[in-house]
């Protein structure tokens, strides 16, 4: 049984409620005082008779204000807090003494250490600890907050060692040991997929060129619009990324973002996708109907990607839309109206579509109301490599290694290669090169490019001159296209089937090197 007693400050008061306690033979297993006004005893179970005494004996004393029984003393509290804390954390947690002992853990530590909660305390952290010397940090005069990639109990893990100070009254500070806390993989990568869904804001975006800049300074402002949004672009450009972007920084936030790719699916699956169908439309449909995108989505936005693919009938039924926001389900005669934005995407030129017939003219003016380009990676050199240093962030992190370093040869061949796939593309060749990366560098072999040299031709202008001026510049031009690819005098060498030494002079001759 544990009292709380309310009551002021003063010298004697917790000796005159311990003599009650000695009156009445009463056990006195512990007692608490709080600064703020509160005294807490821990006594054993006592019958109604005993408290009906007791209490009022206590209220009698100068002083106190009132006293009644409570569930914990402050320090129960503090103990039960802290034990549901580390057993509901997900990520690894111990704390340990100034020599490297266990002193607290909790679930997920011991599993990682494949150890029992109650067994592990009293033991050397060391033992199941490689790539870092915890005694030797804690021997330091004053150890620092290091977080760094260590091997914990045979996994590769990020992990936090934080010292813990104590000080004395006249504030000198000792170690008292450390808190070591790590993530898993599987928990970096979660949380890096969240940050990343929970930042799609057009300022969230990467922009370095003079290009990409441009391109989200229009964004943010036809993102406040509730016009129709064309998205043109390459494949691998980001248009799903900049619709969502657009959503995200637009009135509509709160609501829904619904995504259809209109090449991937049938025709009347695309329909009913879209439309949704009607109770018993067809053959095992269900007997309630089922609501389409546009309907789900009710004020907020869908993005049709390659909307160039829609078969002539979904065509007609999106032009309705657009007009009036009604439609009508597959297989229902209901009429219903939603209020939704539209952003569509396409890599293909919907004008041509219009003028062969396989895409309606009309519609092709609905959408178009707004239009954004994304120009190819290839066109904006400056975003190449920041891009590969938040991809190389971003899959280390996931795979829970130290962060992989490009090689100057390699960011050469980055910024040169012509990235037919764009950004997508180049985040998958990082990803891949560190999956099956053993050192610390990424060279040009671990990305494993197609090849994409491109063709030296000569214009009417580069005809100009003697065959020697000519034959000059035609070898310059091959020699610029060709070394992003082969960034050294011996890799170009062996690719053009010369000698080391002609092709080292050749490069010293028209300047050529790895910064241009």
């Amino acid at each position: 049984m544990r009292l709380e007693i309310f009551c002021e400050d003063r010298p004697g008061i917790a000796r005159e409620v311990l003599d009650i306690l000695a009156e009445r033979h009463i056990d006195l297993r512990g007692i608490e005082v709080d600064p703020v006004g509160k005294m807490y005893l821990h006594l054993p179970d006592l019958s109604f008779d005993e408290l009906k005494t007791l209490l009022p004996a206590i209220r009698r004393i100068k002083g106190v204000g009132d006293v009644r029984t409570t569930a914990f003393m402050p320090t129960e509290r503090d103990h039960y807090e802290l034990a549901t804390l580390l057993q509901t954390l997900p990520d690894p947690v111990i704390s340990v003494d100034n020599k490297g002992r266990i002193l607290i853990i909790n679930p997920a530590a011991a599993r990682l250490l494949k150890g029992d909660v109650e067994a592990l305390p009293g033991q050397q952290l060391s033992l199941w600890l490689g790539g870092f010397n915890l005694p030797r940090w804690l021997e330091e005069d004053e150890p620092a907050p290091i977080s760094m990639l260590v091997k914990l109990g045979g996994q590769r893990l990020l992990t936090d060692f934080l010292p813990v100070w104590v000080s004395d009254e006249l504030e000198r500070r000792t170690l008292a040991g450390a808190v070591v806390t790590a993530k898993t993989p599987h928990r970096l990568t979660t949380q890096l997929n969240q940050a990343r869904e929970g930042t799609a804001s057009l300022d969230a975006i990467l922009a370095e060129s003079a290009q990409a800049k441009r391109l989200i300074r229009q964004a943010k402002k036809l993102a406040q619009l509730d016009a129709p949004l064309l998205i043109q672009g390459e494949t691998g450009t980001g248009k799903e990324l900049l619709a969502r972007a657009c959503h995200d920084s637009s009135l509509r936030h709160q609501k829904p973002f619904l995504a259809l790719n209109c090449a991937s699916l049938p025709d009347n699956v695309a329909e009913t996708e879209l439309f949704g169908y009607g109770p018993n439309a067809f053959s095992g449909a269900n007997a309630t109907g089922k609501r389409g995108v546009f309907e789900v989505a009710d004020g907020g936005t869908v993005f049709l990607d390659e909307v160039g693919d829609l078969a002539p009938a979904i065509q007609v039924k999106l032009l309705r839309l657009l007009q009036d926001g009604t439609f009508r389900r597959v297989g229902d005669e209901a009429e219903r109206k939603v209020n939704v934005r539209i952003i569509c995407s396409t890599q293909r030129d919907l004008g041509a579509l219009c003028q062969t017939g396989q895409f309606r003219q009309d519609l092709y003016y609905r959408l178009n109301v707004l239009s954004l380009s994304l120009p190819p990676l290839r066109e904006r050199p400056d975003d190449i490599l920041p891009l590969a240093d938040l991809f190389l962030d971003r899959h280390c992190a996931a795979l829970g290694r130290e962060k992989a370093q490009l090689s100057q040869a390699t960011q050469n061949l980055l910024v040169n290669y012509p990235w037919p796939g764009n950004v997508r593309q180049l985040e998958n060749s990082l990803l891949r090169a560190v999956s099956l990366l053993d050192g610390g560098q990424i060279e040009p072999k671990h990305l494993e490019l197609p090849s994409q040299t491109p063709s030296v031709s000569l214009g009417d202008a580069a005809l100009e001159g003697t065959l020697d001026e000519v034959m000059k510049r035609f070898e310059k031009s091959l020699l610029e296209r060709l070394y992003p690819a082969y960034p050294s005098s011996r890799q170009l060498a062996k690719k053009l089937g010369v000698s080391h030494t002609a092709i080292a002079n050749k490069l010293r001759d028209y300047a050529i090197n790895k910064k241009k």
